[in-house]
Formats: structure tokens, C-alpha cells, sequence
């Protein structure tokens, strides 16, 4: 396991991404850069000026969180944030009139609050300008008419997709009075896939005609290219608006009859402040889940480099469909069964599903597609597929008699343990909320999915009794292992985290009764408990010592995990619930939950079984964005009464740099968070006017459920695999071993 825990210290070219982030919080000038595959992976360091959502991969400042009543004493923290709304008695205030009504026409709404159409500014937003690009290609190829994507990343930090599709039309559109290409690109809620028989399209993942033009708008330039009508079509356009006219050639020879389009846009520095850096491995991501929910099309990946030999390249074509996606998820676990796959079509609607069952996963994982739109929240798909699943178990299990009469009922959550599952349909008419469209709504498709289950899988399974008695096994084994910690269940449910009495005895509580101004520290070990219970601020820091290394919940069952006396305290002293209940937001008593260990393996190690906890037993929590991770530095440099923190030997070779070549200095290396003294620890890792925070989301769940399983399940093979594939791209010299 210490060579598997070193892996959290590989560089940017390693491709596994699990938890991404892109901020640091400092609120100095100094920048933290961290490796791209820690289990915790950090994509890149950029400015601090941008404003942060909840759901981008982003890192938040916390200076000015501290409640105003918390201003008065001796460690005052004062908002830098200043005011800027009239006040009542202001003469703005009363003149409110029609001539403050603003009109904002073109793209102008796009530009003005572009985080209600792509998400947020930062990297999550960013490449949701690809992902909008790459939907319409895939239209295409759902339509019939598309079998070829092609996506480049170039060196000047642009973009290009391009389809062999039908190609955008360029004619004359009848009510703008401008070609139908420029329309699609200046005009918001204009396009061809709003249903009805003046639509282009059958099935899209497109709706709101916005997803091209919002492109535009938020592009300081975007370049479009059309093949159509044995001619080839460019226009270019700079910020939403339209920079050269619509101009064509006739297209000779051999590509007379080329058809599709490409868009190649750069990013506008203006409104992604943060970062106009675009991720291979996060494209990569969406590309090949795209090529498997479409067997039909050939996706090719490019990047490229100032060497020409390494320039990154990557094709993605599985013509198993779902099937082949299920096994690429489960490669690193033990099948029970090969996948149960289907498709079946009702009232226009195509459902596509593919199951697997593994004996060695306790948890399930089950990803929803709507028009291969990632439908991450669910919805009606979601809720169909899961309620058959459960009745059709308990009904065969009942006729079967593997379920006893005086039994009760198998939970969803049993029968589904240890399932993988793909569900995609193909809806005519998608209700999606929001336009990045993470939940679908259309109520119709819940009977039909939950029909079309429920029917196969009964005939599947009473003509293969043996699938049936292995799957039902497996949910019988968890029902089991839930009734045997059943007690410590309801000793968790009975100890109200709202009465003092019930938490732990090793948690130093926070006088804070707002969970939304109260922050808990998870520290590894009694000696850092101690600096940190005396160097914290009582009002709203909470800290929470950890006694060793916490269970591998990836390894066990319910039982041993509600068992098992550190995992208790984190349940009670945090209020999470139970296992398998909905997330209760009021019931969480910090909305900042901070891991702090020690910079070496064993903190990774210990930090990574956390995060494992968090995902597996509540992953509600990242998608809040309720877990951080704190940051100590490595280094104390004391020069003369000035003392400097350095977090990496790269700051501390910089720091160096500065001091004059004769200059008289000690460096202190921190072995631990125990060596630190209260005011030391206070200064850098507690106090948030100055330390580092790293703030982490679940960008790709079904990634980070692999990655999880790989690092942390029972198969060694795999892990051995890794490490000796990324062997070669470590620095032997900063190996903590």
C-alpha cells in the first residue's frame, strides 16, 4: 500500500483524474502546485480574482467567512468585501425609474451572466464551451447523418470540432434576413431542434437553440467552417459578433461532394479569468463516454505539442455499445455475471440499458444518459430503472422461494449492491432543468423505462434461474449484513448529534451553532489534535483527532463499517445519517469539512482512506462542496526576526533565490503537523486569512468510482499494474519512503 500511496506524488502527464480542483486559496502571492494524480487531483493554479461556484472544480477563499459577530475579539477578521447597493435614504434609491430598465439584445445576456448558460467561469464552464460544440456533432451522428468527430486542442489554446455531418445551412434564413449559419451563431433560442416537423432533428441532446451562440458569445474569436453544396462555406466572428462576411468556394476534385462542419474557437480571457487551459484528460473523459453511448461513431482526440513526437493522440470507437462501457467500468472488479443488456422503443422513446453485478463492490454504480446528455442528478430514467430493478427481484425472489414469505422485502439499495449499470434513452421531447441539463424531468419516462426493465429482466431471469440465484445471493448476503448492524445503526440514529452528550469524546466542538459559519479539522493523530485543539479559534473551528488509520469501507460490508468505533465518531461528530438515506443538509453540523494530515505517505495514505469514506458512505458531501483538504507547508525559514513558510522544495528553492548569496538562514523541515506549535499551526494551516485550502468535487463519478476501486479494492493486480506502468514518471528524489 506505501507504493500504491505513492502515486499521490505523480506528475501532470499521468491521465488518472478522480477529484479535480483549480483554485488555490492563499491569500498571498505564493502558489501551490500540485501533482495531476493525487487521488485528489489538482488541474492548475490560476488567479484568485474569479468568482467560484459550488459545483465548478474550484478551490474558494475562506478570508471572509467568518460571521460579523465574530469581528470583536482578539483575532478580528474583517470582510474586504465592500458594498456597493444604495442605501435606502440614497438618492439612486428612490430615483428608480424606467430608465434604470436595461434591454440586453444579441448575445449580450450570454456575456453579461454567463454562468446561467455554461455553469460557472472557471474550468468546469470552460470546457462546457467543448462539451456544447461536441453535443451538436453527436445530433448529428444520432440522426443518421454523422459517423466521424474529430477534436484537436492547438497550441495557441484553441479548439477545434469537426463532423462529417450534414453541415449547418447557409442559405437565406426567411425571418432574420441573414444566412442560417450566422443566425445559429448570433441569435439565442435559435436552431433546428425545438421538435416538430420543422425540426432538423428527431432526437437531440440540443434544445434551447443557445448551445452554439453561447460559444460564440463567451469566444474572443470563433472560426466556422462548412462543407454543404460541393462548396465550402467560413465566416468568422470576434466576442458574439460577426467580423467578415459569410464568403464560399467551390470545392474540386475528389472532395466535391465533402460535407460537415468544424469550429474552432479561443476562449475569451475576459470572462474565464481563472484559466483558458483546456484539459486532454477531461475531454477525453466525455469523449469516450460519448463513444460508447453512440457505437456508430469514430471519435479521434488530438493534442498538440512544440515536439512533434509527443504530440497526444487518441481514437475511441467501441461498437459494443454499453456493454463494453459496463466491462471497461468493471475491469478492475470481479464480474458475478456477463452484462444483461437491452434495448427496447416505446411512443418514440428508445431505452438502451446494460447491468453487471461484482462480488467484490458494496456500493453501486449506476450513470444515467439522456440523449447522451449526463444526466449527473437523475430523473425520471433514473427512478424507473431503480424502482423495476427492486420490484422485479422481490417478485422473482418470492416465486422462486430464495425470499422467504415471512422475510420482508429487498431494498433498492440491496438488490442494487454491487451493480453496475448504464441507462440511455433517446427521448423525442427531453424536458431538461437548466441548460447544462444535469436532471431529466419528463414524467412519461419513468412508466417506460420502468415497463421495459421490469419485462426483460423477468424473462431473462426465468429462462437463466442460475443469473437469477447468483444475483439474489448477493442482495440476500447484504440484507444480511444490514440486520447484523442494525444496532449500531440505531445507535447512531438514537445519538442525536443535536445533544453534546452524544458526540464524541475526542471532539473539541465549536461554540458556532450555524453549521453554515462552522468548520471541522480532521487531524491525523493525538499530537496535532493537541496544537490543533489549542492553536484553532474555539468560535467557529471544531477539531476531531484521528487515532491511526480509519477502516477501508472499500473493502467492507455495512456491518464492519458501523462497527468500527473511528468511522462512528466521524458519523456522530459530523451528523451524516445513515448509509443509503437522502443527504439531510439541516442534520450537518460543519459545512466545511477539512482533512489535515501529515506531508508524507502515511498522511496520503491516511487522507485517501477519508476521501473513500466520504465518496462510498455520503458522496452527497463533494457534490455540496462540504470536503477540503488543508495544506501545511514543509518548510520554516527563519532569516534574522522574519520567518517564511514554504510548502514545496519548489518555494523554498524560489525563497532562497531572494536572500543575498552571503545571507545567514535555517531551515526547519516539518515532519509532522504534531512538531508544529499552536501559534506555528495557527499561522499556517488554521488561521483563513492565510492558509490553504483545497476544495474537491467529483467531476466524473463513474471515474472517480474506478479510481476508488482501484486504489483501495481488493484486487492487487491492478494497483501493481499502475505502478508499474507510471514507474517511469516519478522522481525517485522526492519519494517519501
Amino acid at each position: 500500500m506505501a507504493m500504491a500511496m505513492a502515486m499521490i506524488k505523480l506528475p501532470p502527464t499521468t491521465s488518472l483524474r478522480l477529484l479535480t480542483a483549480s483554485r488555490s486559496l492563499c491569500s498571498s502571492n505564493t502558489r501551490f502546485r500540485a501533482p495531476h494524480i493525487r487521488l485528489i487531483s489538482f488541474v492548475a493554479n490560476v488567479s484568485q480574482s474569479s468568482i467560484p461556484t459550488r459545483r465548478a472544480c474550484t478551490f474558494r477563499r475562506i478570508t471572509n467567512v467568518i460571521p460579523a459577530r465574530y469581528s470583536t475579539t482578539i483575532r478580528a477578521f474583517t470582510s474586504s468585501a465592500v458594498s456597493t447597493e444604495p442605501s435606502s435614504d440614497s438618492p439612486a434609491a428612490k430615483s428608480y425609474d424606467a430608465g434604470q430598465i436595461q434591454v440586453l439584445e444579441g448575445l449580450d445576456p450570454v456575456r453579461k451572466r454567463p454562468g446561467m448558460y455554461i455553469g460557472s467561469t472557471g474550468p468546469r464552464g470552460l470546457h462546457h464551451l467543448v462539451y456544447e460544440v461536441l453535443d451538436n456533432a453527436i445530433d448529428e451522428a444520432q440522426a443518421g447523418f454523422a459517423t466521424n468527430i474529430d477534436v484537436i486542442i492547438f497550441l495557441d489554446g484553441s479548439v477545434s470540432i469537426m463532423d462529417d455531418g450534414r453541415g449547418i445551412p447557409t442559405d437565406l434564413h426567411p425571418v432574420t434576413h441573414k444566412s442560417a449559419l450566422e443566425t445559429v451563431l448570433t441569435v439565442l433560442h435559435a436552431g433546428g431542434k425545438f421538435g416538430g416537423e420543422s425540426s432538423g432533428y428527431s432526437v437531440s441532446g440540443g434544445l434551447h437553440g443557445v448551445g452554439l451562440s453561447v460559444v460564440n458569445a463567451l469566444s474572443e474569436k470563433l472560426e466556422v467552417t462548412v462543407w454543404r453544396d460541393g462548396k465550402e462555406w467560413n465566416q468568422t466572428f470576434a466576442c458574439g459578433k460577426p467580423v467578415t462576411e459569410l464568403t464560399s468556394n467551390e470545392i474540386l476534385g475528389e472532395f466535391k461532394f465533402r460535407q460537415g462542419t468544424r469550429v474552432r474557437f479561443w476562449p475569451d480571457k475576459e470572462v474565464f479569468t481563472t484559466t483558458t487551459e483546456f484539459d486532454y484528460n477531461t475531454i477525453v473523459g466525455r469523449a469516450r463516454e460519448l463513444a460508447f453511448l453512440n457505437p456508430q461513431v469514430k471519435i479521434t482526440l488530438k493534442q498538440e505539442n512544440k515536439d512533434a513526437e509527443n504530440v497526444t493522440y487518441n481514437e475511441y470507437h467501441y461498437a459494443g455499445g454499453l456493454v463494453e462501457y459496463v466491462c471497461w467500468l468493471n475491469r478492475d472488479k470481479t464480474p458475478i455475471l456477463k452484462p444483461i443488456s437491452f434495448t427496447r422503443e416505446k411512443d418514440g422513446v428508445i431505452v438502451n440499458v446494460a447491468l453487471q453485478w461484482c462480488s467484490d463492490a458494496y456500493t453501486d454504480t449506476l450513470l444515467g444518459y439522456a440523449n447522451s446528455i449526463r444526466t449527473s442528478d437523475g430523473g425520471s430514467h433514473m427512478d424507473g430503472v431503480k424502482s423495476a430493478l427492486t420490484r422485479t427481484f422481490n417478485n422473482l425472489g418470492r416465486k422462486s422461494k430464495l425470499i422467504k414469505e415471512k422475510d420482508e422485502n429487498l431494498s433498492g439499495e440491496h438488490v442494487r449492491e454491487g451493480l453496475t449499470g448504464i441507462v440511455s434513452v433517446k427521448v423525442p421531447k427531453p424536458e431538461f432543468e437548466g441548460q447544462t441539463k444535469t436532471r431529466l424531468g419528463n414524467p412519461e419516462v419513468r412508466r417506460i423505462v420502468d415497463q421495459a426493465v421490469q419485462e426483460y429482466l423477468t424473462e431473462y431471469l426465468e429462462c437463466n434461474p442460475g443469473v437469477l440465484e447468483s444475483i439474489l445471493s448477493k442482495a440476500l448476503n447484504a440484507y444480511k449484513a444490514a440486520m447484523a448492524a442494525k444496532k449500531a445503526r440505531e445507535l447512531v440514529r438514537r445519538k442525536s448529534v443535536l445533544r453534546p452528550s452524544a458526540l464524541p469524546g475526542k471532539l473539541a466542538d465549536c461554540s458556532a451553532s450555524d453549521p453554515r459559519e462552522a468548520e471541522i479539522f480532521i487531524v491525523e493523530g493525538e499530537s496535532a489534535g493537541g496544537s490543533a485543539k489549542q492553536g484553532r479559534d474555539r468560535r467557529f473551528q471544531a477539531i476531531l483527532p484521528l487515532r491511526g488509520k480509519i477502516l477501508n469501507v472499500e473493502r467492507k460490508d455495512e456491518a464492519a463499517m458501523y462497527k468500527n468505533e473511528e468511522i462512528q465518531n466521524l458519523i456522530l461528530g459530523l451528523g451524516l445519517g445513515l448509509k443509503g438515506e437522502d443527504f439531510k443538509k439541516d442534520a450537518l453540523r460543519y459545512h466545511k469539512i477539512i482533512i489535515l494530515t501529515d506531508a508524507d505517505v502515511d498522511g496520503a495514505h491516511i487522507r485517501t482512506l477519508l476521501l473513500t469514506f466520504f465518496f462510498r458512505y455520503q458522496r452527497a458531501l463533494f457534490e455540496e462542496g462540504y470536503i477540503y483538504v488543508g495544506v501545511p507547508p514543509l518548510y520554516k525559514v527563519e532569516r534574522g526576526r522574519q520567518a517564511h513558510y514554504c510548502f514545496d522544495e519548489d518555494e523554498l528553492k524560489k525563497l532562497q533565490k531572494t536572500f543575498p548569496s552571503n545571507a545567514s538562514y535555517n531551515i526547519q523541515r516539518f515532519k509532522g503537523l504534531g512538531e508544529m506549535m499552536p501559534l506555528q499551526l495557527w499561522e499556517t494551516t488554521l488561521d483563513p486569512a492565510t492558509r490553504k485550502l483545497k476544495q474537491l468535487t467529483v467531476e466524473d463519478a463513474a471515474e472517480a468510482n474506478m479510481v476508488f476501486s482501484l486504489l483501495m479494492g481488493n484486487r492487487v493486480e491492478p494497483r501493481k499494474e499502475l505502478i508499474e506502468n507510471s514507474a517511469s514518471k516519478i522522481s525517485i528524489e522526492k519519494l517519501d519512503i
